[in-house]
């Protein structure tokens, strides 16, 4: 059984200062989880949590349990905290409603983008493509979550937006498995999707990002366990 003893050399992140320490020991953790540096069903042992973030147990304890109420993590009785294990039919449900909503959010931008934006999007693109070159897992998936950021910026429809970045954290932690299966081919989609936008196209722009979250949304599902 996997715990938190071996973290990866750089994985835990500084906890930024000020703010309540619980706070930000419950972002410093849902990073790690969501980044998977926490692997899935990994044991979490407040002890070793505190040490490798340099704060006594309490905020950790209080952290885990604020990561319990939202489904990050599972507490078992007598046995500890334990990194939550998605079910397929979890994944399935939070990658439909990402569909639905990037879908909508690129229709809006090929509404709303101008060149500014368009040349943003494209210098997002190419830094995620070097990052793929680079085999930089961790960064492709930062920069694919930049550039959906953007994508709904643009949108300019702030309901859209706030229900995006309530999925966002769980999309990455969905996505970064099969980043480096989807490699170039996704960055292909990015750069069809650019042009859709860049074109005004709003039934294109749709119609690709659609198809796009849905390739991620099946290869998530046909992945190597």
């Amino acid at each position: 059984m996997l715990s938190t003893t071996g973290l990866p050399q750089g994985a835990v992140p500084k906890l930024e200062r000020p703010g309540p320490l619980r706070d930000r020991v419950y972002e410093a953790l849902l990073e790690l989880i969501t980044t998977r540096a926490l692997q899935p069903g990994q044991h979490l042992v407040e002890s070793e949590l505190a040490g490798h973030l340099g704060v006594s147990r309490q905020p950790v304890r209080e952290a885990l349990q604020r990561l319990s109420t939202e489904g990050w993590v599972d507490l078992r009785p007598a046995q500890g905290a334990f990194v939550h294990e998605p079910t397929e039919e979890e994944a399935d449900q939070l990658l439909t409603v990402r569909t639905l909503l990037e879908a909508e959010a690129a229709r809006l931008a090929a509404t709303h983008a101008g060149t500014e934006a368009i040349t943003a999007l494209e210098e997002l693109c190419e830094e995620g493509e070097r990052a793929v070159a680079a085999d930089d897992v961790d960064g492709a998936v930062a920069m694919n979550a930049r550039l959906h950021a953007k994508v709904m910026e643009l949108a300019g429809n702030k309901v859209l937006a706030e229900l995006a970045a309530q999925v966002d954290r769980r999309v990455r932690w969905y996505y970064t498995p099969v980043a480096r299966q989807r490699g170039h081919q996704s960055w292909i989609e990015h750069r069809e999707l650019i042009a859709a936008i860049a074109d005004r196209d709003e039934q294109r722009a749709t119609a690709v990002m659609r198809a796009h979250t849905e390739h991620t949304r099946k290869m998530y599902h046909e992945r190597e366990n």
